[in-house]
């Protein structure tokens, strides 16, 4: 079975990402992961990602293609099957997997957009802290407005990436460019969509049925 998950920055698809894992065993794919053992491993796609990434580019989306469709075709993928979470971005991005799954005799199973309302979004991430040592999260809602850490009394903060700015910023990227995969797979038939305003054991409730009745 191989599953995709959508979803704005802050949904909780990492959350979500980590239960499907665990409960259906798929292998968890993260483009990020992957550039980085194949620049450490020295593959050819691998020196031909880093040579971008040392010139402060973009690896390009054929590079990133090729480097999954390495990955999706090894022995545990083809067992367990492929969880794709925060790849692809962008249509011609689909598209390239899409084409990459074919040749290689597979296909999405299903794809889950998880829809969190954007304002309670910003609200979720926004009221996030970090402790500066040992990088405990806190939320402000539930833990209050702290200073100084409740396990080991570092500093806590909030980070850079979760201010309002940013957070907006993140959301106008997400609709402008990877929101656009949403009608995208819903007219391929793979789209199912689950209520993320959930608590997110509601949420995975919700996601499991949906695996379960394809799996």
């Amino acid at each position: 079975m191989n599953v995709m998950l959508l979803g704005a920055p802050g949904a909780g698809k990492g959350t979500q990402a980590a239960r499907i894992v665990e409960e259906f065993g798929l292998v968890h794919l993260s483009t990020g992961d992957i550039l980085r053992k194949a620049v450490a491993d020295g593959t050819p796609l691998g020196i031909e990602a880093k040579r971008h990434m040392d010139a402060g580019g973009l690896v390009p989306d054929e590079v990133v293609i090729g480097l999954v469709q390495e990955r999706i075709t090894q022995p545990d993928a083809l067992e367990h099957g492929v969880l794709f979470d925060g790849f692809p971005r962008t249509i011609p991005q689909a598209e390239a997997l899409g084409a990459a799954l074919a040749e290689s005799g597979l296909a999405l199973d299903a794809v889950v957009s998880v829809d969190v309302d954007p304002e309670a979004i910003v609200t979720r991430i926004t009221s996030r802290r970090q402790c500066r040592a040992c990088g405990a999260i806190f939320n402000v809602v539930t833990d209050g407005d702290l200073e100084t850490c409740t396990q080991c009394g570092g500093e806590v903060y909030q980070r850079d990436d979760d201010t309002e700015a940013t957070v907006r910023k993140r959301l106008e990227a997400y609709q402008a460019q990877t929101s656009k995969l949403i009608p995208y797979y819903s007219e391929h038939g793979t789209l199912h969509t689950v209520d993320g305003n959930q608590a997110p054991a509601d949420v995975y409730a919700a996601i499991a049925d949906i695996l379960r009745a394809i799996g």
